[in-house]
Order: C-alpha cells, then structure tokens, then sequence
C-alpha cells in the first residue's frame, strides 16, 4: 500500500485541512504526519494519526536579530526531516503550508520523493513561495491564486465531511438555543480579544433580537447570565456550531472563511490587522467582498456600535444572501484527491 506524508503547522489551520483529507484516503493508503511539537503534535495525536517529530525554523516578522541563525537552523532542520523519510520511505508528501512544511519539502525533492502543496490564501505565504519549484504542484483555494505559479492548480479548499448536512434542531438543542436566528462569533482558535470585548459590550442589544453562539477561546469565557447569549471556549465539532448559524462574524482565514461560504451563512468578516500578519485576511476579505460573498468590517473601525450595526445589517441583506445561493464555493477534497492519485501513479 502506498504511504503520504503531510506535514504543516505551527496553528490549526495548517492542521486541520490535512484531517480532512487523511480522513478519505486511510482507506486505500497509509497516512503519516510528519511536524513538531507545536498544535499539529496534539490534533495528530488526538486523531489517531501516526507522527513524526523534527525541529523546524519559524521566520519571525519584524525582528532581525531573531533570524539571524536562520541559515545553519534551516539546514539543520533539514537534515532532521531527511532521516525521518529515510526511516518511512513515503510515496509522496503533502504540504499545507507553513515554516513546517519547507524541511519536509526540501528534504523530499533532494530523495526523489514527488511534493504537492496546497495554498490556502489569496496572497501566497513565504513558504509555498520557497517550496513550489520543488513542487510537481501547488494546488490552490482560489481560482487567482493559481495563476502566480507556473505549476499553480485551483481545487478549492479541503473540509471535513462533518461539516455538513448536520441537523440544525439536534445543534441547537446541544447548545441551548431557543427558536430565534442565531448569529455564531469566533475569532480563530484561541479566539480574538477585541472580537470578544466588542461583542460583549454590545451583546444585551443583540440579544434582543438574536441568540449568539460565541466560540471564545480557551481560557475566555466570562460571568454572563443574558438570555440568548451562549459562550464555548473550543468547540471540538465546528459542524454543530454551523449548523446553528443564521448568520457569522468572524476572522477571514481561508478555511474557515471559505468553510461558511461552501455552507451558505451569511458572514460578517473582520480580518486580521497587525504587525505579526502578512496581511493575508485581508486581502481574503477583499477578495470575497468584492465577489459579493460577505460583508467585511475593518479592524480599525471595530467598536460595539459599528458591530451591532453590522450584525443587524448582515441579517438583513438579501442581496448577500441571493450570492451566497448561487456561489459555487464548495469543498474541494474530491480535485484534492484526485490530484494526489495522480501524483502518486505518475
């Protein structure tokens, strides 16, 4: 049986797409994970998924002295990786993404072994840019992306199945919601501070008309006894708490930004705007806003009243919601698979 290697990490959003698309094909091959100790050790783990553990080299932003050793790290790294495929002899590696993936890449194209990668945002991250020419291609989940690369294929976005088709009453009931249109908030997976300090001081008048489903991040949750007004730091079944959503506010990475367009819910974005970023969500945000799939509410001008403003405005557009109906954003595991079957028996 033919063995693929993932790799990626340093956040969940490297991860999690990788489930998703060992989850289809452990049946017909052999599946390993190879990554550091950082959140893609815990969720492999946690997943069943075999692991293999190196040292990787993150490139911090805005802090020269920081990358100073880079060089001997990388090459280091590198070595690290190669003697783990020595050890498992994979048949092709899969990269979503991410310092982690550069080592694994670079290591497999020096043995032979084929690479795909998979690029989840608009503007392609520092690491599919060093890895795609040791790449046989760079699958991407835009359409425009593809185009910056000479090997560039758009397939969309891996998802996990339990995404969808999920009972709205049962999730409602899990969660304690009434009958009123729900409105789900998060902000990544340790959650977002101003997302959550903003919705707070304006929750009492959402709630008038809205239930809120509120994914706070570990360690977040607060005192708060408002009808209608539910709080979960993790929520380990993302499916649930879409199935719940009449509308979403939340951050505008790939997954999950493209997640709540494949399912149809009207979202409010607020990307991501700070010195630690590329400025990738927002250029997500743009992108989606400009194809009429979302609304988008700077950073900048976040405060309770443009927020409040904004959710009673997302419920009410219906011009978004006749887009979203005819959008054809989807999940895209099945060309995902499909590229790498191929892969693998060229």
């Amino acid at each position: 049986m033919k063995k693929i290697m993932f790799c990626g990490g340093g956040s969940a959003g490297h991860v999690i797409p990788n489930i998703a698309l060992i989850e289809e094909l452990k049946q017909n091959y052999e599946t390993c994970y190879i990554g550091t100790s950082a959140i893609e050790e815990s969720i492999c783990r946690a997943n069943g998924v075999e692991f293999y553990k190196f040292d990787a080299v993150k490139f911090v932003r805005g802090k020269i002295l920081c990358n100073l050793a880079i060089p001997y790290r990388l090459f280091k790294s590198i070595g690290q990786a190669g003697k783990i495929l020595d050890k498992v002899k994979p048949d092709l590696i899969f990269c979503k993404g991410g310092y982690v993936s550069i080592p694994p890449a670079f290591a497999a194209k020096k043995r032979g072994i084929p690479v795909l990668t998979h690029e989840s945002d608009i503007s392609a991250g520092l690491a599919n840019k060093l890895i795609a020419g040791r790449c046989q291609k760079v699958l991407t989940s835009f359409p425009s992306t593809a185009g910056k690369f000479d090997n560039g294929v758009f397939t969309g976005t891996p998802m996990r199945k339990n995404l969808f088709n999920r009972d709205r009453e049962q999730s409602k009931k899990l969660f304690g919601l009434d009958s009123r249109p729900t409105l789900i908030v998060f902000g990544g997976g340790s959650g977002s501070k101003i997302i959550n300090d903003n919705l707070r001081a304006a929750i009492l008048e959402i709630c008038r008309s809205y239930n809120v489903l509120h994914v706070c991040g570990k360690g977040n949750a607060v005192e708060a006894k408002i009808s209608g007004y539910k709080q979960i730091e993790f929520a380990d079944d993302m499916g649930a708490v879409y199935a719940c959503a009449d509308a979403a506010v939340a951050r505008c990475g790939s997954n999950s930004a493209n997640e709540l367009i494949a399912l149809k819910i009207p979202t409010l974005f607020i990307p991501l705007q700070n010195s630690r970023s590329r400025g990738d969500q927002v250029k997500n945000a743009e992108y989606l806003f400009k194809e009429g799939l979302c609304r988008v509410l700077c950073e900048k001008q976040l405060t309770p009243q443009t927020l409040k403003d904004e959710v009673f405005k997302l419920f009410k557009d219906k011009n978004l919601k006749t887009a979203l109906a005819a959008s054809t954003v989807e999940c895209g595991n099945k060309r995902i698979l499909n590229e790498i079957t191929a892969c693998i028996k060229a």
